[in-house]
């Protein structure tokens, strides 16, 4: 179908022969991603003449392969301005039914597939467009949002990090990702939902609806272990819950929580810990979906985290110290495959490491059980620290990494686990590895850190006491003596050597002073 072709039709044919031409034009362009430059200023004509059109009485049908038409235009971020001005973005909200109350008049219901059509145009061209993204804010399209929500009794998810294609979800899925567009993109959006429209609640309920919950007591869920996996969809609709919960909590965990607010936390920690003990379709969904679960559980108070380990330990379940374990061994394990995978460890890997140094800090039997498994007791001292494909040897790999980020959440854990004794760190991790963080606590002459433990217990085994004396401190093993180099050398020999030294002493403090 030729452009020109379209936009004659557009402005001068009746609803059934633009309708004809524009069900051509989608299966045409059905696929496109990337235009051509030069029909820009024709895409653009026909973005409004097709506004224009979806203004007129439409039969459901001619409102749909309008709006199909508009989903594809709307992937070019460079032709948005038909679909951006505050005047279509509030034709578009009409026509998904999430415009704002105080905004809407008499209407006519909107068909189910015109909604989900123009919800995905709004997520198109506000997730391309900052003018598109002011005029959201502007028209308050969360408030309509959140009506839809509590309207649909909480079952739905949505986000987005790309164009919007086709497809099969419902509804509630590309409400969701609007509103996950909306507060990440727009701060006082975020604000809105969380403070005015009691967001966290609304959405805790929404998640809960979503998995079907069912509850054995106040902050316990009925898990059910052999359980099928989540379908494709649920997972989807579930992540992008998440997504925006974790946009509307970034600062709770910040600040002081009041009786009320620590309740719905722990109800909300609760649900997570479910999420952790089920599984996608598949491991990678799997993955993706307890990835957002743990940059959720960040977010939340540490005081509330006590719920993950209160669950009554039953068959099958790990103990330790009488506490159910589960939910700590699964953030292991998940810690242990995004160290093996080794990309973007920055934003996959720091996340789950802040969660288990935090809890470890604040969770004696946590920071106990994490102990036993990353840093058993010491047996291995002929090998570097850094060396091997143990838990303890990977996160002091990750001490020496290029990203600060990522260098300093693998020592502070480390650290942490240590009681935060600078002897026992060194122990570990060797002096060498352990001199960054050291030097920014101050700890480099030894002691130990600000944080309150218990009384320290020995548990050296027989292998590292014996071995002790012969421990390099900096490289963390056992190392055999160098002879030494001054043997064998007459006085004069040695002095000449030691003014060398000296001499090389003051050349570096000069390059110093002069700031090379």
């Amino acid at each position: 179908m030729e452009l020109d072709v379209l936009i004659d039709l557009l402005q001068t044919g009746d609803q059934e022969v633009v309708q004809k031409a524009l069900l051509e034009f989608n299966k045409e362009y059905a696929q496109c991603f990337f235009f051509n430059e030069e029909e820009r200023e024709r895409r653009k004509r026909m973005g409004e003449l097709l506004m224009d059109f979806l203004g007129r009485d439409l039969q459901p049908c001619s409102q749909l392969v309008s709006l199909e038409a508009v989903r594809i235009l709307s992937r070019d971020k460079h032709a948005l301005a038909p679909f951006a001005s505050r005047e279509s973005m509030g034709a578009l909200a009409r026509l998904a039914g999430i415009e704002h109350a105080d905004e809407r008049g008499p209407r006519r219901v909107p068909d189910g597939e015109v909604v989900s059509e123009a919800l995905k145009c709004l997520c198109n061209t506000v997730y391309n467009s900052e003018s598109a993204q002011a005029a959201a804010g502007e028209m308050r399209l969360v408030h309509g949002l959140a009506e839809r929500l509590k309207a649909d009794g909480g079952g739905g998810g949505g986000g987005a990090t790309a164009a919007v294609g086709g497809g099969g979800r419902d509804t509630s899925f590309y409400e969701l990702r609007l509103m996950f567009l909306l507060t990440a993109l727009l701060v006082d959006v975020r604000r809105q939902l969380a403070r005015e429209l009691h967001g966290v609640n609304l959405l805790t309920d929404t998640l809960e609806a979503a998995l079907g919950l069912r509850w054995l007591d106040l902050y316990e869920v009925a898990t059910v272990r052999d359980r099928p996996p989540l379908r494709r969809d649920e997972t989807d609709r579930v992540m992008e819950v998440l997504k925006i919960l974790f946009n509307i909590t970034f600062d709770t965990s910040r600040r002081q929580v009041d009786e009320e607010d620590a309740a719905l936390y722990r109800h909300l920690a609760a649900i997570l810990r479910h999420c952790l003990l089920i599984d996608s379709d598949s491991k990678e969904r799997t993955q993706e979906f307890h990835g957002h679960t743990v940059n959720l559980l960040v977010n939340l108070p540490l005081m509330c985290l006590d719920v993950l380990l209160t669950p009554k330990v039953d068959p099958g379940s790990v103990e330790y110290m009488g506490m159910n374990m589960d939910t700590v061994e699964i953030l292991l394990d998940f810690m242990d495959k995004r160290l093996d995978r080794g990309l973007k460890l920055r934003e996959s890997l720091t996340p789950v490491l802040n969660l288990l140094t935090e809890s470890s800090r604040y969770h004696r039997e946590t920071r106990k059980f994490l102990r036993t498994r990353v840093l058993p007791p010491l047996r291995d001292v002929k090998n570097r620290p850094e060396v091997g494909e143990a838990l303890r040897n990977k996160l002091v790999r990750l001490m020496t990494h290029v990203n600060t980020d990522v260098k300093h959440c693998a020592a502070e854990f480390l650290f942490v686990l240590c009681k935060e004794n600078v002897s026992r760190f060194v122990k570990y991790t060797g002096y060498g590895n352990a001199a960054g963080l050291l030097a920014a606590r101050g700890l480099l002459g030894g002691g130990r850190g600000d944080g309150k433990y218990s009384e320290e217990e020995d548990t050296d085994t027989e292998e590292y006491k014996e071995a002790k004396p012969n421990i390099n401190p900096v490289t963390g093993r056992v190392e055999e003596k160098l002879p030494n180099p001054m043997e064998g050398m007459t006085d004069e020999q040695k002095e000449y050597e030691a003014m060398k030294l000296v001499s090389m002493f003051d050349k570096l403090s000069r390059y110093v002073e002069r700031g090379y």
